[in-house]
């Protein structure tokens, strides 16, 4: 399992079911303040998540 941020890719030696694998790269991603990303076993992206500072505010948002 890997969480990149910053240019940087961390790997976590974590193995286990995807939920389980998931829920580390969650708490990881939250702990750098960076994006996680989970993909499937062929390299597609599917799901994204962002923890850190997002220039962009989500469309329709105004603050």
């Amino acid at each position: 399992m890997e969480v990149e941020g910053e240019g940087k890719l961390a790997r976590s030696p974590h193995r286990g079911t995807k939920a389980e694998q998931q829920a580390v790269g969650r708490q990881m991603a939250k702990d750098r303040r960076v994006e996680h990303t989970v993909r499937n076993r062929d390299g597609k992206i599917a799901g994204k998540n962002s923890y850190g500072n997002d220039p962009r505010p989500p469309q329709g948002s105004r603050g």
